[in-house]
């Protein structure tokens, strides 16, 4: 079976890592995150991934962020490239976590 990827919304994301079920994995890059950053979360750049650079979710499920979706969708299929069962990721990225009226803070 090929590898799929589980589109959550803003607000499944949000009540998700506020309930301690998600580990928000941001993949932009560090200029990207210092100008503006998920409230939460461990920063992992795409352009430097590696699966293993993701910290221990202890129990909780793994969702990958960027700034649109797209980022995010290739960590999350490089991550399960690597046997890992990270499978989901935040649709619409930053962009959509705003649009959503959700909180970013500024300087990672």
């Amino acid at each position: 079976m090929a590898n799929q990827v589980q589109d959550l919304t803003p607000d499944e994301v949000s009540k998700g890592v506020a309930e301690g079920r998600y580990l928000l994995v941001d993949v932009r890059e560090p200029n990207e995150v210092e100008a503006e950053a998920y409230p939460y979360g461990v920063v992992v750049p795409l352009s430097t991934f590696d699966p293993k650079a993701i910290p221990d979710p202890q129990g909780k499920d793994v969702v990958f962020a960027c700034r649109s979706g797209k980022r995010s969708v290739t960590a999350s299929l490089a991550a399960q490239a690597a046997g890992l069962p990270y499978d989901k990721h935040l649709a619409g990225g930053m962009l959509g976590w705003k649009a959503a009226g959700l909180p970013s803070k500024v300087g990672g």
